[in-house]
């Protein structure tokens, strides 16, 4: 046995049987079945395995649908960022965003430009709130108790003959770090509808953009006229220093994404805004490998702050292969803006730029897609992606996941009839446990124990995880 020094980062402790719950999604009121355990601590390999089986985070429970009888099966979900395009619909976000803030122009919701999804709270035990953040957009004032952090509110006096109005005031306190016993909120938390599709007038439609580059052009002609070597080349310079990227080499081209996001704004833009990360408290211990990315693995909070306000707060796991969104919380004053689009497909650019120097994480995890929640189907729009098959754990593209959807709620993606789930439990007295400040196989410790019971209870636990897993992370036992 090994003693507790030795004691392996991941300690896990699994709520036998399945529970049921109001699914968050149909509103059945016992419908949402799931299995569940509390994560003391977990590696960042440990959760990246975990998650490729189906498994889900909400603060330090771990969760995973039983997908063959829960009403609303959900099913992971993964972005290919490198081959990733924005969507027409993306294009509208970030545009409206770039023109907020070069001109300070306001939209008013346009329900047309994201699809958006129902208010849910998708609960898995008691009060724990699952809000994944694609799936709800939370009041900043209304942080969960799991990232021990709030945000205190002065709301300023409206002044008249104002051009801008004020918004309340965001103060972000001191994040509290603890390592044990931080866990999710018991008290509801306040979601925000998102936008729902249809038809209207584009109000985030930028000016005409053959116009502009006509304009650059001359500008860059006059420039050189002017002087060849001299100005152009600082005009150039410029250029590169406020987009961090090169300019296109064919204007026909469509733009990539860090161009949308990355365009230079006018020195007399109307806003300013500017990005905050930082690690934060959650059971994935922080990591920082030789041939890892700079910022290193773990739980990381991206602030978004306008003209020095706090607006929204994204919550991310970086893991050895994918960027994992966790969830938003925003300002509601700023719905207009598309935050939860607008920080998914920043994240997806910050995927890319850490696969720059880490080659293997290049993948961009959603969370869950749900298609038989017509408003949850929108996560499938962020193209290529992938679903994963709820039996063999093999990801599949989602054009060929939709057509047997369409018949079926739940359905085993991998078309091969003779595949089995490759990562499956085999030798189950092989599972580590924790029991007593000592580490020791199930095989030895059941010799120990009589509960038939028991035996029952990690058998399924070693089912679920896998047999890597199940051999890696430690399974308390008190």
């Amino acid at each position: 046995m090994a003693s507790w020094s030795a004691l392996s980062p991941s300690i896990v402790e699994y709520f036998e049987g399945e529970d049921f719950y109001r699914c968050g999604y149909c509103k059945n009121e016992s419908g949402s079945r799931s299995n569940g355990m509390w994560a003391h601590s977990m590696t960042v390999q440990d959760y990246q395995d975990l998650i490729d089986r189906g498994w889900r985070r909400s603060g330090r429970y771990v969760y995973k649908p039983v997908m063959n009888q829960t009403c609303c099966p959900q099913y992971t979900i993964r972005c290919r960022p490198l081959q990733f395009q924005p969507s027409k619909s993306h294009k509208k976000v970030l545009k409206k965003m770039l023109k907020f803030l070069a001109k300070g122009e306001l939209f008013r919701r346009n329900y047309e430009d994201e699809p958006m999804d129902s208010t849910m709270e998708d609960a898995v035990a008691g009060d724990f709130a699952l809000i994944n953040k694609l799936d709800i957009k939370c009041d900043l004032k209304t942080l969960s108790s799991d990232l021990k952090e709030s945000l205190e509110c002065d709301k300023k006096k409206k002044e008249k003959n104002s051009k801008k109005e004020d918004s309340k005031e965001l103060t972000y306190s001191q994040a509290i770090e603890e390592k044990l016993g931080s866990g999710e909120p018991s008290h509801s938390i306040k979601a925000h509808l998102l936008p729902k599709p249809g038809k209207g007038a584009d109000l985030s439609k930028p000016p005409c953009r053959k116009a502009k580059e006509i304009r650059k052009e001359r500008k860059m002609l006059k420039l050189m006229q002017q002087n060849p070597a001299g100005e152009f080349e600082s005009f150039q310079a410029q250029g590169q220093a406020l987009t961090s990227f090169p300019p296109k080499a064919k204007s026909n081209q469509p733009k990539s994404l860090e161009e949308l996001i990355f365009e230079s704004l006018p020195e007399n833009a109307s806003h300013k805004l500017e990005f905050t990360r930082f690690l934060c408290s959650s059971p994935l211990e922080a990591e920082n490998p030789p041939n890892g990315p700079e910022c290193g693995y773990g739980s990381f909070h991206q602030q978004y702050w306008l003209d020095g306000k706090i607006i929204a707060v994204g919550v991310i796991d970086i893991l050895p292969y994918c960027v994992s969104s966790v969830y938003l919380y925003y300002d509601p004053d700023y719905s207009f803006l598309s935050l939860g689009v607008y920080s998914a497909l920043r994240e997806i650019a910050f995927t890319r730029q850490l696969h720059e120097k880490t080659s293997q994480l290049s993948y961009y995890y959603m969370g869950f897609y749900i298609h038989s929640c017509p408003k949850m189907k929108y996560k499938g729009q962020y193209r290529p992606s992938d679903l994963l098959c709820p039996e063999t754990y093999v990801w599949v593209p989602i054009e060929q996941c939709l057509p047997p959807l369409e018949n079926s709620k739940y359905c085993r993606f991998n078309q091969d009839p003779e595949a089995v789930d490759q990562g499956r439990s085999k030798e189950p007295d092989r599972v580590r446990v924790f029991h007593k400040k000592a580490i020791m196989p199930y095989g030895v410790y059941k010799k120990h124990r009589k509960d038939p019971s028991e035996e029952a209870t990690v058998v399924q636990y070693a089912s679920l995880v896998g047999q890597v897993c199940s051999e890696r992370m430690l399974l308390f036992r008190a």
